[in-house]
């Protein structure tokens, strides 16, 4: 295995991951430069072994860290942020995708005085969104699933919980709780 695929889980001093959606992950390199920092505490190792002329150590895959970051009270407002609000979902027509298909609609057009805001802001497929064009939704038809609103970060976490990466390491799993099916022992 390449040293390049092992990242390191990072956990908050709590214990659970910094961020799920994007999964908190460090490189190999800044994990090691923790560890000798001592900002961290290793749970779990790799089998993969870095080595220098003195020292010699299997790299970590799962941290916490010593001291506990809380989370920020309110999340940037960013394009990600709004599709992960509403669940990569379009506003519209109520169908899933996948982020690259998504555009972000204003409610209130901004030709029409709209501010590009969390409550004035909706995630919408293409078709959706060329369908409403420069409208108001009394005046399209189309009106948003869900009143756009400001998301708490918690709310943003637990968004996340459900889109997991498409690779998990086994010392990561007693970390996640993903909103998915577990296999039966």
């Amino acid at each position: 295995m390449s040293l390049d695929n092992c990242p390191a889980l990072v956990l908050n001093a709590d214990f659970r991951p910094l961020s799920y959606f994007p999964l908190s992950l460090w490189s190999w390199q800044e994990t090691v430069k923790a560890v000798f920092l001592e900002r961290v505490n290793i749970i779990s190792e790799y089998e993969e072994v870095v080595r220098s002329p003195s020292f010699e150590m299997r790299l970590p895959s799962v941290i916490s860290l010593k001291e506990y970051i809380p989370a920020a009270r309110r999340p940037a407002f960013t394009r990600f942020n709004v599709f992960l609000r509403d669940r990569f979902t379009c506003q519209y027509c109520g169908e899933p995708f996948p982020s690259h298909d998504l555009t972000f609609d204003h409610v209130v057009p901004r030709s029409r005085g709209g501010r590009t805001t969390w409550d004035n802001v909706v995630t919408a497929c293409s078709s959706c969104n060329l369908l409403k064009g420069s409208r108001l939704p009394q005046e399209s038809g189309l009106y948003p699933r869900h009143r756009p609103v400001q998301p708490t970060t918690h709310l943003l976490q637990e968004n996340g919980r459900a889109f997991p990466p498409n690779f998990l390491h086994q010392s990561w799993r007693d970390f996640l709780y993903w909103d998915t099916e577990l296999d039966p022992v």
